[in-house]
């Protein structure tokens, strides 16, 4: 599932006196599953930034503009550079990418990825940039203003929001789930019976047991960043983002609708296995009747030849 999660970066600042600001505007959207990130890697080899931690499910990547011509001097507009981070289990973020572009560099990605969503998603957040700023961080209501926005920055924001973006996808997998298990139950009280086979009750199972694995392995919901554990003030972000899209409590929400699926699960099992018994009781009791039969059928055929 690669799940976008663009920024639109303006590359020109807005200066009130000596209120200095960049403002990032933040477009999340999902639409497809796992990237092969060695792949990708090595189409896009000059593009690569250096990892400056160990974690190996994700890339980011630097675009940058043709350099921009002042007078007779060349120079490079760094500000326009565009910034990607993909991971593994199939988030993206784009950092300063129109809407008309987003396209274009998620053509990168998708070289790479597997399986195609059949829904995609949208959400919007901004970061502001504020070099004046006293503290390292500040949050407010939908944003988040930063001293400097580095690329240790953007790979922590990267984290939260390719995890915040995973969930959506997860809870709605999970909501699918237990819609069904709601119908079951609802045609059991109607009807009294149960006609599920276990083939399909086996794949409710499975898939339930996938979406949590993936939520804790892939996504690594409850791995912290190294670059957090490092710099106070990465961890600082970090924990506010986390705060700020609820990911502890989303979790919470889905491991609670997890374990209703859990229960219904081991509810209907049972009753497959009564079933299953009862039809092996049944197949006794009916070779019981055989035997029992063949017994009368020998007495009598004895009998008859006594008396001949």
């Amino acid at each position: 599932m690669i799940m976008s999660v663009f920024f639109r970066i303006p590359c020109v600042a807005t200066s009130f006196l000596l209120d200095f600001y960049l403002i990032y505007l933040v477009s999340q959207i999902h639409g497809f599953y796992s990237v092969d990130l060695k792949s990708m890697q090595a189409e896009n080899s000059k593009n690569i930034i250096p990892p400056t931690s160990r974690s190996s499910n994700y890339i980011a990547l630097r675009f940058c503009n043709p350099p921009l011509q002042t007078g007779s001097v060349i120079e490079e507009n760094d500000s326009c550079c565009r910034y990607m981070v993909v991971f593994q289990y199939g988030s993206a973020v784009l950092f300063n990418v129109e809407d008309h572009e987003a396209e274009y560099y998620l053509q990168h990605v998708r070289r790479h990825a597997s399986g195609l969503l059949p829904e995609m998603k949208k959400d919007d957040y901004a970061i502001k940039e504020k070099p004046l700023l006293v503290d390292d961080m500040q949050g407010g209501p939908d944003h988040i203003i930063l001293k400097n926005l580095d690329i240790d920055s953007i790979r922590v924001i990267s984290s939260v929001l390719g995890q915040s973006i995973a969930l959506d996808y997860f809870v709605s997998q999970v909501d699918g789930i237990v819609e069904q298990f709601t119908d079951i139950n609802r045609g059991m009280e109607k009807s009294g019976t149960f006609t599920m086979d276990r083939k399909k009750l086996f794949q409710l199972v499975g898939k339930a047991n996938s979406n949590l694995a993936d939520v804790i392995l892939k996504v690594g919901l409850f791995e912290r960043s190294e670059i957090a554990w490092r710099d106070a003030k990465y961890a600082q972000i970090l924990d506010y983002l986390r705060e700020e899209y609820e990911v502890a409590q989303r979790f919470g929400n889905l491991d609670f609708k997890l374990k209703f699926v859990e229960h219904n699960i081991h509810f209907l099992q049972e009753v497959l296995q009564n079933r299953k018994s009862d039809l092996l009781e049944w197949c006794i009791i009916v070779l019981l009747s055989i035997e029992n039969l063949i017994g009368i059928f020998e007495i009598i055929r004895e009998s008859t030849g006594i008396a001949i």
